[in-house]
């Protein structure tokens, strides 16, 4: 039995972030002009800036690149297990009920997630894909090639390929795939300029698999995370992009690759003109290990963090909410052994700002293992640098809190009941455990619930009742209005900044 599967792909709920792949729906085209270089109104501080017009066409540029775009075609076999549920392909295990049981039989997953599939069914995804050399190497998404038993291509000329899957990474959506038997594919290049928002775009693709189709736009920002993965660095588009578009380029107006479509943002699974790119230079970087080895390397600190709220800035007297907090340093891991602690705000590597969690994980990502690179620190209201001999990243990604924020309210009380750790939990146990938490107070509104330990408070330990009260009363009388508490969740240390009135 055969039943066709449009391009596998995740499926984020919260956002309604939908991954490329493609279903038998048509969909609508727009056409764009030139831009044309007039103003309205007069600036009342500076000179006008001129506007450069955009292109009055893009009949020669395509002629140029979509020689290059291919159609990627995979088979998976899906062989039933007895005991373990199918799901086509598909990442669906947050996704139950009858809602998503719909939306996979509109899109012709018949099945539906998590429902079983006969034995050895075949399944067939189609995505997009770019030639990067004459030798038959070509860029696609992971969750295009992800689990295919076979990979064919199909050129602009309408001629079909096998190829292989050389390297996948699932941290940045990225394939390699390698065409053999001829030399002369027609290719294209990467940007070797960093594109600006507002510049002019055209993406390529294979939207619901009718075949190589072009759309236009602009950039419209950079820098998304759309919480798909720890390196999420997107560029946003608005050229309309759809399913079926998973792996195909994105090229700035001289011809070169300034993305690869992998997501869009959409309530009803079209494009509504919100799309999202993988940057050129994040492909560059990974394409070039892929191909040497088949894989990703990248390099790690062994640190626990989180992003630095207004309250936490506030707590620990910081001008700006900015940096990577430091909620624990692993033990034997480079941080530990450099010295970091738990309380330390990262703010630059290398002299380069961090303005997040996920900013510090991608400028650590893109060093080499075994390199040394130079933390600034914020520690207790001092400046310092640290110098970390980075390490090769395990297996298991490095686990990130990130503490959420409420309304600070002013109140003079936590709204827990706790006991020493050690009572509970026996001896050794460090902290005090929350045995209850009142549902209306300022604790259970930043997410503290029974079971959980506060391990310190304004970075210092403590392990009773009375420990707790005079480190508040402390930093009260203190001037504070937040006060940090280190908190442990299960496996998981966090901060979480307090308000104290």
């Amino acid at each position: 039995m055969t039943a066709t599967k449009q391009t596998p792909r995740r499926i984020l709920p919260a956002r309604r972030f939908k991954l490329l792949g493609s279903v038998a729906i048509i969909g609508s085209a727009l056409a764009f002009g030139g831009l044309g270089a007039g103003y309205v109104g007069e600036p009342a501080l500076a000179a006008p800036t001129q506007v450069q017009a955009g292109p009055v066409g893009f009949a020669d540029l395509i002629g140029k690149v979509k020689p290059a775009v291919i159609s990627v075609r995979v088979k998976i076999d899906q062989s039933a297990d007895a005991d373990s549920p199918q799901t086509n392909g598909e990442d669906l295990s947050p996704f139950q009920g009858t809602p998503f049981e719909r939306f996979f039989h509109q899109y012709g997953f018949e099945n539906g997630p998590g429902r079983r599939m006969p034995h050895h069914e075949m399944v067939t995804g189609v995505g997009s894909g770019f030639f990067i050399s004459a030798d038959g190497y070509a860029v696609t998404n992971n969750h295009v090639v992800d689990h295919a038993k076979s990979v064919e291509v199909t050129t602009d000329d309408g001629k079909t390929y096998t190829a292989k899957v050389i390297g996948t990474d699932a941290k940045t959506d990225l394939a390699l795939i390698k065409v053999d038997g001829k030399s002369n594919f027609a290719y294209v290049d990467f940007e070797t300029e960093t594109p600006r928002i507002g510049d002019w775009v055209v993406a390529v693709g294979n939207p619901y698999g009718l075949g190589g189709t072009v759309t236009a736009g602009i950039i419209s920002a950079e820098g998304r995370d759309i919480g798909s993965g720890p390196y999420d660095d997107y560029m946003q588009i608005d050229a309309p992009i759809n399913k079926g578009n998973s792996g195909g380029p994105t090229f700035d107006t001289k011809g070169n690759v300034v993305g690869v479509n992998t997501a869009i943002y959409s309530p009803s699974g079209g494009s509504v003109g919100i799309g999202f790119d993988i940057p050129a230079s994040t492909v560059k970087m990974v394409v070039a290990q892929l191909k040497d080895k088949g894989s990703v390397t990248r390099a790690y600190i062994g640190v626990q963090v989180q992003p630095v709220t207004s309250g936490i800035a506030e707590s620990l007297g910081m001008k700006n909410a900015s940096g990577a907090l430091v909620d624990e340093a692993r033990p034997d891991t480079p941080a530990a052994k450099a010295g970091v602690q738990a309380g330390d705000v990262i703010t630059a590597v290398n002299g380069n700002p961090v303005k997040d969690s996920r900013s510090l994980a991608r400028e650590i990502s893109v060093m080499a293992p075994g390199s040394t690179a130079k933390l600034d620190i914020l520690r207790k209201g001092e400046q310092k640098t640290i110098e970390v001999t980075l390490a090769t990243m395990p297996n298991q990604p490095e686990k990130q809190a990130n503490a959420g924020e409420t309304d600070n309210g002013s109140t003079p009380h936590l709204g827990i009941s706790v006991a020493p750790a050690s009572d509970v939990a026996g001896a050794g146990s460090k902290g005090v455990v929350i045995t209850a938490v009142d549902p209306e107070g300022p604790a259970a509104e930043r997410g503290l619930k029974s079971g959980d330990v506060i391990l310190d408070v304004a970075g210092n330990s403590v392990s009773s009742a009375g420990e707790l009260r005079h480190a508040l009363s402390d930093a009260k009388s203190g001037g504070k209005h937040d006060v940090l508490m280190r908190v442990k969740s299960a496996d998981n240390t966090h901060f979480v900044a307090m308000p104290i009135g």
